[in-house]
């Protein structure tokens, strides 16, 4: 007798026996059940002989909190090459994603540029609070607008008027004519920043120089045919995409070459039921909220995270079943929450998705002064236990400093990782550069920080009614990471090979291993130092 299809561990449930002496001969349901059981068995014996690290069940019932560099897992069995491990996943009950990673709504991580990267990565993006409703539901609209990666602000003039300085053009390549001088007008041509910089005259009306076209691309191009139309369209550097008559964005040759340079992931991005890209955004729990709630389900958005740093409340519990009664297609994130105890409200609320992490984020100060959190590994660990249960996705937010953060997390029962700081100072990211001692650098705060809470996240830790303010984040920068259109590819590589050494083929196989077979170890603070690098003089560190 042999197994087939199955994926390593002898006793995999997933397998097909067939009796070698007699192919045409398949045993019967129950004898395949009956055998699978006694091989799954037999080798859950075998590896408790050993006695070799803890199972997740007993190392985290101890009292103690883990963060993710406190724990260690223990190498599996390779049965498989990395190229055929699947990190597709769930996002919530009913949105599907290819890649686990999802953009925090943070005023220095998500705007629509992220947003739409991440659904080209394969990802989502959830959109910020810190602004007024029509300007959030403005940034819905523009990331699923079209369907390159990029995102372009375009500049509109008017065939009569003159650009008098660079600053005209913001931070895109060129500005767009149209005969009304805005997006709904008729396109007439265009002018290229390096056009206008040869010109000797600033003042000349565009009319005179403009290169004059009609044409453009429709907003459902995607990479693919953008790259089609540029290699048809020969010496033309720019074309706008329209979209029901009107000039929604505006794509160049020189970005749709650095984007066919960049690594692509298999599975494609996340497209939604009409073909856009699919897009998160961020509301609170106040009376005022369901105003931004309609805004943002008119301008088309896929998925609401309810954005708090202590979940559990009467407010979000009160909004959850708004929310479901008002918008019952609509899928719902509730949080954030450390415990079952926590969950399991926001589930018997009628969430769709769970937000896990309390004080873990990199320019978060909620556990040191609220004295309230938890270890992240410890609470995506315990929350995931009750929530897959119901079969509630739980995205882990937080901590998230490398791909092995990311394999810790997926593999302790996380559908996905919520990422701030990862993300933060990428091009993608909202805010300028500056440059600081010779690197260039972008700002990046907690939305618990005094400053993002003039703007008005203090409802998110509900002090938007008090006198007096308490931070519970600061303000900081981080380094230049260039485009997660790059880096995200190579740290998802990372985190596929993570899974081929624990011998886990896909999330599911996690999850299912963490109940099992999977072991894990506490590690000391000596044994965290010795697995990074140590002992150089000095050395360099590229991931890619």
């Amino acid at each position: 007798m042999e197994i087939v299809s199955c994926r390593g561990w002898p006793f995999e449930t997933r397998a097909r026996f067939v009796d070698t002496s007699c192919p045409r001969m398949i045993w019967s349901t129950n004898e395949v059940e009956a055998g699978a059981a006694e091989e799954r068995s037999r080798g859950i014996r075998r590896i408790m002989e050993f006695e070799d690290g803890y199972s997740a069940q007993k190392l985290f019932h101890q009292g103690y909190s883990y963060t993710y560099d406190d724990v260690i897992f223990l190498p599996g069995y390779i049965g498989f090459p990395v190229e055929q491990v699947d990190l597709s996943t769930k996002l919530t009950r009913n949105i599907s994603l290819n890649i686990p990673c999802v953009s925090s709504p943070m005023d220095t991580v998500t705007e629509s540029s992220m947003a739409r990267a991440m659904a080209a990565l394969g990802g989502i993006g959830i959109i910020h609070a810190n602004i007024p409703p029509s300007d959030q539901a403005s940034l819905v609209k523009a990331a699923k607008s079209s369907r390159i990666p990029v995102l372009s602000n375009s500049v509109f003039r008017s065939p009569s008027d003159s650009i008098v300085s660079l600053e005209d053009f913001a931070d895109t390549p060129c500005i767009l004519v149209t005969d009304s001088g805005d997006c709904r007008g008729k396109l007439v041509g265009y002018v290229a920043k390096s056009d206008w910089m040869d010109l000797a005259d600033k003042e000349t009306r565009l009319a005179d120089y403009m290169v004059k076209s009609s044409d453009f691309a429709p907003w459902d191009f995607d990479l693919a045919r953008m790259i089609s139309y540029f290699e048809e369209k020969a010496g033309k550097e720019f074309t706008p995409i329209v979209s029901g008559g009107e000039i929604v964005d505006v794509a160049g040759r020189e970005d749709v070459e650095r984007l066919r340079g960049y690594p692509r992931l298999v599975g494609g991005g996340s497209v939604g039921p009409n073909g856009e890209w699919m897009v998160g955004a961020a509301i609170g729990t106040r009376e005022a909220d369901k105003e931004r709630l309609h805004h943002l389900v008119k301008a088309g958005v896929n998925v609401v995270v309810l954005d708090s740093s202590q979940g559990n409340s009467l407010y979000q519990i009160d909004m959850i079943k708004y929310m479901k009664k008002t918008y019952p297609e609509l899928d719902v994130i509730g949080g954030n929450v450390v415990t079952a105890y926590q969950a399991d409200n926001l589930i018997k609320a009628g969430v769709d998705g769970l937000r896990v992490g309390m004080g873990s984020g990199s320019i978060c100060t909620t556990q040191e002064v609220c004295a309230v959190g938890r270890g992240q590994a410890t609470a995506v660990y315990k929350v995931s236990s009750l929530a897959s249960q119901y079969g509630v996705p739980v995205i882990a937010d937080g901590g998230i400093s490398n791909s092995g953060h990311i394999v810790k997390a997926l593999s302790l029962g996380a559908s996905t990782v919520m990422m701030g700081s990862f993300l933060a100072g990428s091009t993608e990211a909202p805010g300028a550069y500056v440059v600081q001692d010779g690197r260039r650098l972008k700002k990046y705060r907690g939305m618990g920080s005094l400053e993002a809470m003039t703007k008005g996240s203090d409802a998110r830790y509900l002090g938007d009614t008090s006198k007096l303010k308490i931070a519970q984040g600061v303000v900081g920068a981080v380094a230049d990471k260039g485009s997660v259109l790059k880096f995200v590819p190579y740290t998802m590589q990372a985190v596929k090979q993570g899974f081929q050494d624990l011998g886990a083929q896909s999330l599911r196989d996690a999850h299912d291993m963490i109940k099992t077979t999977l072991r894990l170890e506490v590690r000391t603070g000596a044994a965290q130092i010795e697995g990074g690098v140590h002992g150089l003089v000095s050395f360099e560190k590229k991931p890619f």
